[in-house]
């Protein structure tokens, strides 16, 4: 009796072959498998990881047996096989996908609230500031990380990196129609060690800060279609990876809004799993108006991934594309001389709890002035800022409200997350009233407490409310008010 590989739902087989090492097997070669479960069949891309060796990798999204066919474009590249999937273990929860038209969950039915951080060149630095970075996300509120796939050219991040995604050109330059399998094998290390803290691996797979030094935001339209499917060849299968096509995509010169819907189709097309997929905006938001920006709506895009200052609209992008809504750039905490660099701990707390008490989520960056220029917004490292222990204590907050709590239209003029009757929290951000009168429903009762975001104190109003209430609050800046019914 043959004993059969066991391989958890949601995580990864691979199956590696030894085939052809001529010519160029990046391009020449070709490899897929089809895997199958009863009649549920899923087909993987495979790609060459050098030295002659071919890999294809796959998640199955199901218990049972499931039996394998590869196939490629020479004999050598063949394989026929079995293997049990067994229930998951630890956190493994599956991928995360969208659960309605506001919220995600993971593929176990959990809800998940993306509280996220940005490292945009972390695996492109040393390995012992990477080490670093995983020691800090680990003791972080942090559950997504976005961060680039190519090396950054920007301020504060300049070095280049051990490896590039493409193979270097004898004389200088690159192949750019060889990969380097030893770039891909640290990326996905880390995601794999992001994958073992529990966190999503948000990556980014274009972006515009090179400024010609390697050109890898004007490869041309081949090459781009190229890469893209190798990537998610490669790293599709790891169940904690998002696809972010572009950061600030409006600023990438080279490529026109057909070029990025064209991007975008392959890489949805590439993808066996339908990862989560969102395009991030430098200055530009879609206007119906205007064809020259990215609409939303586009039905390969999952997920509207924001960048914007004035955190109070997401109800109007929830109007205008019935999406989950982050705002993954709203500034920074920091003391940087750019202006994108230097809110307060305060401020950037202050937007988180507007954007959820909106509906939507919110992502931190930290970009303090250092003698090293070890930035965590682009190297990781270590967090010095105030928001990150209030961002904990949102998430704790919002993790404990029921699950169906959704944006409630503004209960008296305040932004108000909640269920109907049930639940209500209230955030007065900038605001502070000395009291507030309540319209409860008549015949329930509710417990109060008054929340100071900052200071992360839950206070208990004395009594239960019911119908018309005044409740009296401190009268100053940052404070939430959570009600919750205790009996009818």
């Amino acid at each position: 009796m043959v004993n059969l590989q066991n391989v958890e739902r949601w995580g990864r087989f691979e199956l590696a072959l030894s085939g052809p090492t001529g010519g160029n097997p990046y391009v020449d070669q070709s490899l897929q498998g089809e895997f199958r479960c009863g009649e549920h069949v899923v087909k993987a891309p495979g790609f060459y990881d050098g030295d002659g060796i071919y890999r294809v990798r796959f998640m199955p999204d199901r218990e049972g047996e499931w039996s394998y066919t590869i196939s490629g474009s020479v004999p050598e590249l063949s394989a026929t096989g079995y293997f049990n999937c067994l229930p998951p273990t630890g956190g493994n929860r599956g991928p995360v996908g969208v659960s309605c038209a506001a919220q995600f969950a993971y593929a176990d039915g959990t809800p998940y609230y993306p509280f996220g951080t940005t490292c945009y060149a972390w695996i492109h630095v040393d390995e012992a500031l990477q080490t670093q970075t995983l020691e800090t996300l680990a003791q972080s509120p942090f559950n997504k990380v976005r961060m680039c796939v190519f090396p950054k050219h920007y301020a504060f991040n300049s070095a280049d990196p051990d490896h590039f995604p493409f193979a270097a050109r004898q004389g200088g330059g690159f192949d750019l129609e060889r990969f380097d399998p030893r770039f891909f094998a640290k990326l996905e290390r880390r995601v794999a060690d992001l994958e073992a803290l529990g966190i999503e691996a948000d990556l980014i797979l274009f972006h515009p800060y090179d400024k010609g030094r390697w050109g890898f935001d004007a490869l041309g339209a081949e090459t781009d279609a190229r890469y893209l499917r190798y990537v998610i060849a490669r790293l599709a299968a790891f169940r904690n990876v998002w696809w972010a096509l572009a950061n600030e995509y409006d600023f990438v010169k080279g490529k026109s809004i057909q070029d990025w819907e064209r991007l975008l189709e392959i890489t949805a097309a590439s993808d066996p799993y339908g990862r989560l997929r969102s395009i991030h905006n430098g200055t530009k938001m879609y206007d119906h108006a205007s064809v020259k920006l990215f609409d939303h709506n586009h039905p390969a895009i999952t997920h509207m991934s924001a960048q914007h200052w004035d955190v109070t609209l997401p109800p109007i992008w929830h109007t205008a594309y019935g999406k989950p809504i982050v705002v993954d750039e709203c500034c920074y905490e920091g003391n940087l001389p750019q202006r994108w660099g230097n809110i307060t701990g305060q401020e950037m707390t202050r937007r988180f709890w507007d954007v959820v008490a909106r509906g939507g989520y919110c992502t931190h960056g930290e970009t303090f002035v250092h003698e090293h220029d070890v930035i965590w917004w682009a190297k990781g490292g270590v967090l010095h800022g105030e928001s990150p222990a209030r961002i904990a204590f949102l998430r704790r907050i919002l993790e404990e409200a029921p699950e169906s709590a959704r944006r409630i239209p503004e209960v008296n003029d305040v932004p108000t997350l909640g269920v109907e009757g049930v639940y209500y929290l209230q955030y007065f951000g900038i605001h502070r009233p000395a009291y507030r009168v309540l319209e409860l429903p008549e015949g329930v009762y509710f417990k109060a407490e008054v929340i100071d975001t900052w200071a992360m104190t839950i206070r208990p109003v004395e009594g239960l409310l019911h119908g018309s209430v005044r409740v009296d609050l401190p009268g100053r800046e940052y404070i939430a008010l959570r009600l919750t019914r205790v009996r009818a």
